[in-house]
């Protein structure tokens, strides 16, 4: 006998009951996370969230800010802005990267989608500008 409940499966075999249910495990800040297909968590439970890992969300938040201050002459350089914001100028630098990502993959970040393993580190490496081409590198495809 086998009972199937949206993508959950329970089954019966040799008087043992089996229950298959599908999901995915992502690395997030060294933890493994579970993530279960939508709409298999109860409404309102913590499982039911995609948890956006912080760090990379704020980082993306403060590139696009420093940049706006560049842009607008509020700083005239990255090197006023790296003492102004106690940074190594090259570490700001890598960060004001973060602004040439492909706008899909700033939206997969901001709401917890992106591939396992992603992290600040792999981000602020050097990525290619075309927008498919960091797809590619970073997992999204």
């Amino acid at each position: 006998m086998t009972l199937h409940v949206d993508q959950m499966r329970i089954s019966r075999e040799d008087g043992q009951i089996i229950v298959h249910i599908p999901m995915t495990l992502k690395v997030r800040g060294g933890r493994k996370e579970i993530i279960l297909p939508e709409g298999l968590a109860p409404e309102g439970s913590p499982a039911a969230k995609t948890a956006t890992q912080m760090p990379l969300v704020i980082a993306v938040a403060r590139a696009f800010r420093w940049k706006a201050l560049l842009e607008s002459g509020h700083y005239g350089s990255i090197t006023e802005l790296a003492a102004a914001v106690n940074l190594e100028k090259s570490y700001l630098g890598r960060l004001l990267n973060l602004t040439l990502l492909a706008p899909d993959i700033i939206q997969a970040i901001r709401e917890g989608r992106e591939p396992s393993g992603l992290s600040l580190e792999k981000l602020t490496k050097t990525l290619p500008l075309d927008w498919s081409e960091q797809r590619h590198v970073l997992g999204f495809t």
